[in-house]
């Protein structure tokens, strides 16, 4: 059933009026008609099973037939701090990490970045997330934050936090997952993850990072793209954590 995520106030007493793209997408590119049944979210974490009534040239009537709180998102919500990428690396990232399931993006400005930051890309960005979200049946968008500077990342986020570094030879992510959850010493309902640019994180700004207490890690011997370097981290965070694999 197709997913769209609409704002809450286009449902009223369980009748919904569609507008903007939503109508483009149902009349013109999905060629729905009445009677088509669509799933409508309004980014609470509620799903609304809707009946199409009419379809018109501006707008697209439905009533709901059944409401239920959404069963797809992860217990545990990870806020990606990704270095900015080349155009095509970082959107990757983001519609990647959007169906695995990341509830919070920042993309952070570091020293070895190579792409510009350009605030016209927010809303592409934001469009690649809402198109990822609906096609992987999330209950809710992802929360797409503006640019920081990486050590002005660090500072907000200093616990639960930890950083993907290719020189980190000692530390593991499962192993350190498992240490810190014998421990006492993680949050499962919130988890910081730093990821690196094409070149990488300079020593200088992960000592910096340590000392602010985000803590170091390996994600094995071979050495990740920076676009799937998040995907990875998150997978095995979600599954050591039980929000994978079942």
């Amino acid at each position: 059933m197709q997913r769209f995520f609409i704002p809450g106030d286009w449902i009223k007493n369980n009748q919904v009026v569609l507008g903007g793209e939503v109508v483009h997408q149902i009349r013109n590119v999905l060629r729905l008609a009445p009677d088509d049944a669509i799933t409508l979210l309004d980014n609470t974490g509620w799903e609304y099973e809707a009946i199409i009534t009419d379809i018109a040239k501006d707008r697209v009537e439905a009533k709901v037939a059944h409401k239920s709180f959404s069963q797809t998102e992860p217990r545990t919500r990870i806020t990606l701090y990704q270095a900015i990428l080349k155009k095509t690396r970082f959107e990757f990232a983001l519609q990647k990490c959007t169906e695995l399931g990341i509830a919070n993006f920042v993309p952070i400005l570091c020293q070895r970045c190579v792409a510009i930051w350009n605030p016209s890309n927010l809303q592409r960005w934001q469009q690649i997330i809402r198109e990822a979200a609906e096609q992987s049946q999330r209950g809710r968008l992802p929360t797409l934050h503006k640019p920081v500077n990486f050590i002005d990342a660090c500072s907000r986020a200093s616990t639960n936090s930890f950083v993907a570094w290719e020189g980190e030879c000692d530390t593991g992510i499962r192993e350190l997952l498992k240490k810190e959850l014998k421990g006492g010493r993680i949050n499962k309902s919130a988890i910081n993850l730093f990821i690196g640019p094409e070149g990488g994180f300079t020593p200088q700004e992960i000592e910096k990072a340590r000392g602010m207490g985000v803590t170091p890690l390996s994600l094995g011997r071979r050495v990740l793209r920076a676009e799937t370097a998040g995907l990875v981290a998150a997978s095995i965070i979600f599954y050591e954590l039980g929000d994978l694999g079942g």
